[in-house]
């Protein structure tokens, strides 16, 4: 509509309308005294187009999108807080027992201690929603003294944190919902309430793995990894608590196992010729990260890893030419991936 609207298509239709006998030249009053109006009327039709397509969920943003799709009850994830495990000890090196509700720092972050997992070894929760919280290992310090410690320091990340849902990724999680819905106990009803955990970013659901009324659910983490033993106790916590009860959100009858996704190391190696001016240690760099992205695409979503793909990955790299002697896991082909498999690259060993 805003391309057969424009100034010019606009301002020659205003003209047009003009007796011929008139000057309708550029420069010439009646010109001057439409192209305002033509100007103003052209910005009204791109509006107009704007605002028409932000009452569509293909393509509304932002607070529109969360409008559109209420209702079907889906609703925008919020950011969520990281849980890392931390642990403690004292002057001789035994575990330290501290305070639940106690306070740390890390970098520019605090985390607080909200269980006790076991002796010295508690759970952490990052104050600061988002995947910030990830990121940071090492050291803690306390922000109030607590006695006896000596030191502290986060081990593990338990359940990562996850920033505000965009506005593709709850786009797409409606028309996965609209198309696959979700009722009664199907598969797609476990799927929903698997990831209605924070820190749950995938689900797949085998009905009757092992008999008659058994569901096995499984799981990996918002980095799209195997779910820690933290994140799948939630899980089966919400899902199916007492095995068949229905005391969860499984209907009665049916037990439910939660299980962690298993993690398939590939290894890559390849030689490459760097373009002038790139060092393979910037290269390296880049392709572990342009690696990430692909590990997270296909998480769930392929049953290989494709060498080919990986090529073209390669290529894609800003600061690679070309590429011989490209190896998945020392092979030549593609590397398979199980049912309950996700893929975790390893060792990227790059050469020249």
């Amino acid at each position: 509509m805003a391309k057969e609207q424009s100034f010019e298509a606009l301002l020659e239709r205003m003209l047009a309308r003009v007796p011929n006998g008139l000057d309708k030249r550029e420069g010439s009053i009646i010109y001057d005294a439409l192209a305002p109006a033509a100007a103003e009327m052209a910005q009204m039709y791109m509006e107009l187009a704007l605002n028409t397509n932000l009452h569509f969920a293909d393509t509304a943003s932002g607070e529109y999108l969360d409008r559109c799709i209420a209702w079907l009850g889906i609703k925008r994830r919020a950011a969520s807080k990281a849980e890392l495990q931390g642990v403690f000890s004292n002057h001789k090196g035994e575990p330290q027992e501290v305070p639940i509700g106690s306070r740390f720092s890390l970098e520019m972050l605090n985390y607080t201690a909200t269980q006790k997992l076991s002796p010295g070894v508690y759970r952490l929760e990052c104050e600061t929603a988002g995947a910030v919280g990830n990121r940071y290992f090492g050291p803690l310090l306390p922000v109030d003294y607590i006695a006896d410690l000596a030191k502290g320091e986060i081990t593990a990340l338990l359940i990562p944190g996850e920033d505000a849902e965009d506005d593709e990724t709850l786009r797409e999680r409606y028309f996965d919902a609209a198309r696959r819905p979700s009722t009664s106990g199907n598969k797609y009803h476990y799927m929903e309430w698997a990831q209605q955990i924070s820190g749950v970013g995938g689900a797949r659901v085998f009905p009757l793995w092992s008999g008659p009324k058994t569901v096995k659910v499984v799981i990996v983490d918002a980095d799209k990894k195997p779910a820690s033993q933290l994140l799948v106790a939630k899980v089966q916590e919400h899902i199916d608590p007492v095995p068949g009860k229905g005391e969860g959100q499984a209907p009665v009858g049916a037990v439910v196992t939660v299980a962690p996704a298993v993690g398939k190391n590939i290894n890559i190696q390849a030689k490459v010729t760097l373009a002038a001016g790139y060092t393979l240690q910037a290269v390296n760099a880049e392709f572990a990260a342009v690696l990430e992205k692909y590990r997270k695409d296909k998480a769930f979503a392929s049953t290989y890893i494709s060498q080919s793909v990986i090529g073209a990955l390669l290529l894609n790299t800003e600061g690679i030419v070309d590429y011989t002697e490209l190896k998945l896991n020392n092979g030549t082909g593609n590397v398979p991936l199980d049912a309950e498999e996700v893929p975790l690259f390893g060792n990227v060993a790059l050469g020249v």
